[in-house]
């Protein structure tokens, strides 16, 4: 148990360290050897990478050296690397990308001329990413003087007066790279109409992240990872009461304690040993699924038009199988092999097969569960989320197996498996259906279809909900429930629970906030016909209209940075912008525009922008907003919030998810106190 103890431990920093050190993921080391070689080694964290020199043009940024100053020195050759570089094609930039991990030494082989004034500076250009973000080019110098050479280079003596002479030319700006690797010359396509951003604009797409930065910023990535661990911890909860895990507990700790009737200290640590096996098998899972595919992309996927028809097809197909229509299992093989593992083995790696033989028994039920923890969590934009998100899941699902070794005597008073689960499994039927709907409701927004207005998924939300009351008083009977001779009191108030849901979203098919479901249905502007005033309506969708706007009627602006599948940019409108000091400060004092990063919608030409060093293209309307975002404001996730004066700069801190109103309050006071005072300048 203590080893398991110990790789939970080791996991939970590992995940951590991926999220804590982002700032700083690399270290260098310059020197000169005895070979009459500098040496630039760079070390890289986990899951960073570093970009090999000479890459194609269209691609990212390449690793450049630069030697600034050479005196008493002559480079011979060009800068090369010791290790080959990994190559893969990326998808992104349409071709075959290098880059080092973990770290790699670069060499430069040099001819000393005059060892007294020997003098060599410049500096190495490069670009860091990994699978949540890149980090802009950063420049890391080095500079070396004759007290730095070996003594066994110290006896060389110029050749001739000439090259003493070239020795103190001071060179500018030459760039060295290798060149002995085949690359493409990254030609575009020529038939593609193409425009920058509008000159008129330049000035309102300069860059402010130091200003900002001085405001200071404001984050809610912890509050996101408490987010995905009380979520993570409900849904091991509810998958605890599934079929496929609930019979399991009685039967896995009656194992314990029988193997150990004469040891009842050995049979609780077994049970013990067994819940930290599950919480180790759902961490790594996270960890997985953080690694390999990575926060980001997992982001980018939650608007995906076909990745959402994918998941709400899922979730439809899992909710019929609930309803009983046909079982979901995995392969009878694979359970049984891990049977035969546990039964095969002893100690510690018995209990281990035995927790990861549940994981797989209970697919059909903790499935759905996983996935929609899994991409809520990635969603977030934290890079931790998967792992903590698995983690509160595990915990609620090991935590009765721990409790029953304990205390035995709980096993007697414990629920027999019956009708009563079957129940448990229909209703969670219901719930996935209503959730599916959520996945659908993303697609429809990003791509601008409009089949799923928030009236329609209001009506298909209460019809749902209702139907589910029905059943749980038991007017509806499927195909393996049992005969319901009357109502439990449970049963009865999740009956009452469920109609009074159902009656409180009638009044949004009127325009009514509903902001217990912000964060699940569409928001308020896709409703065809609505009473409700109380809702706030961005004045432009445009950042250039806006800001003429605002400048022609002397006000400030509030950037609202958004997306249609932004559960917390919900949550913010419905919670927040709905109080009526917000509404009243946002809608006279200020010109809001929202901008929404996920619009599919393309754009009338592509636009076509320089982005660290490189050329790259801009073809629908998110990706404008977003690069916006990225380029001036030096953010990438949503919600964010920025105030700007009428020529483009900052004027408070940028704002994030926190849905404390008096802080919102706050921080819009405090952008137009700073906006007066630079009128009165």
């Amino acid at each position: 148990m203590q080893r398991i103890l110990k790789l939970t431990i080791f996991l939970l920093l590992l995940s951590m360290q991926l999220s804590a050190q982002i700032m700083d993921p690399i270290k260098w080391n310059f020197g000169l050897n005895a070979n009459s070689e500098l040496t630039i080694e760079a070390t890289i964290d986990y899951g960073w990478h570093l970009y090999d020199m000479n890459l194609p043009e269209g691609g990212p940024n390449s690793t450049t050296f630069t030697f600034e100053t050479l005196k008493g020195v002559e480079l011979i050759g060009k800068v090369s690397a010791t290790t080959k570089p990994i190559v893969k094609y990326d998808k992104q930039f349409e071709m075959d990308l290098r880059w080092y991990e973990k770290s790699v030494v670069f060499k430069q082989k040099f001819k000393v001329t005059d060892p007294a004034n020997f003098k060599i500076a410049g500096g190495v250009e490069f670009q860091l990413c990994n699978d949540e973000n890149c980090l802009p080019p950063t420049t890391e110098e080095f500079q070396f003087s004759s007290k730095n050479l070996p003594k066994e280079l110290m006896t060389v003596a110029p050749t001739s007066k000439d090259a003493a002479a070239k020795d103190d030319l001071k060179i500018e700006d030459v760039k060295i790279a290798v060149t002995d690797t085949s690359v493409t010359d990254g030609i575009t396509d020529t038939t593609t109409v193409s425009q920058t951003i509008p000159t008129e604009s330049v000035d309102l797409w300069a860059p402010v992240i130091d200003q900002l930065e001085a405001y200071g910023k404001q984050s809610a990535v912890k509050e996101n990872w408490w987010k995905s661990l009380i979520a993570g911890f409900l849904g091991g909860f509810i998958a605890l009461l599934t079929p496929c895990v609930w019979p399991m507990i009685p039967m896995t700790v009656s194992f314990f304690l029988k193997r150990s009737k004469k040891n009842r200290a050995k049979a609780i640590s077994d049970a013990l040993t067994y819940g930290l096996s599950i919480i180790v098998i759902y961490l790594i899972l996270g960890l997985l699924i953080t690694i390999i595919f990575g926060a980001s992309a997992l982001n980018e996927l939650s608007t995906s038009a076909i990745f959402n028809l994918i998941f709400f097809a899922l979730l439809v197909v899992f909710a019929i199988s609930f309803f009983g229509a046909f079982e979901l299992t995995l392969p009878a093989s694979w359970t049984t092999k891990l049977d035969q593992k546990a039964d095969s083995t002893s100690g510690l790696l018995s209990i281990f097969f035995m927790a990861f033989t549940l994981a797989l028994v209970s697919f059909s039920c903790t499935g759905p569960i996983i996935g929609t923890l899994l991409v809520e969590a990635a969603s977030q934009g934290s890079l931790m989320g998967p792992a903590i998100g698995m983690f509160g899941f595990a915990l609620a699902l090991s935590i009765p197996f721990a409790l029953f070794a304990i205390f035995p005597s709980w096993l007697e008073s414990m629920p027999k498996s019956g009708g009563w689960l079957n129940s448990v499994k229909v209703v969670l039927g219901f719930l996935e259906l209503a959730l599916a709907l959520k996945f659908l409701s993303v697609a429809d927004l990003a791509y601008g279809w409009r089949i799923l207005d928030r009236e329609v998924f209001l009506v298909l939300w209460i019809v749902i909900f209702t139907l589910l009351g029905i059943y749980l008083l038991g007017k509806i009977k499927f195909s393996h429930d049992s005969d319901l001779k009357s109502v439990s009191i449970p049963r009865l108030f999740m009956a009452i629970i469920s109609f009074a849901f159902a009656i409180y979203m009638i009044p949004g098919l009127w325009g009514a906030p509903l902001k217990a479901i912000s964060a699940f249905s569409p928001p308020l502007f896709t409703q065809d016909f609505s009473l409700y005033s109380g809702g706030v309506s961005p004045k432009y969708h445009d950042y250039e209209e806006g800001m003429e706007y605002a400048k022609k009627h002397g006000k400030p602006v509030m950037i609202d940075f958004t997306g249609y599948g932004c559960v917390n940019c919900r949550e913010m409108e419905a919670s927040v912008w709905s109080d009526p000091r917000v509404k009243s400060i946002i809608e006279n004092d200020y010109v809001l525009i929202s901008l929404y990063v996920d619009d599919k919608e393309s754009l009338p030409k592509v636009i076509t922008i320089e982005e660290y060093g490189k050329i790259r293209k801009l073809k629908t309307i998110g990706n404008k907003w977003s690069y916006l975002q990225r380029s001036k404001f030096g953010a990438n996730a949503q919600p964010f919030y920025v105030l700007l004066d009428n020529e483009g700069n900052p004027i408070a801190p940028s704002y994030a998810y926190d849905k404390d109103v008096s802080k919102y309050i706050e921080f819009l006071k405090k952008g137009l106190e700073e906006y007066k005072s630079k009128l009165n300048k």
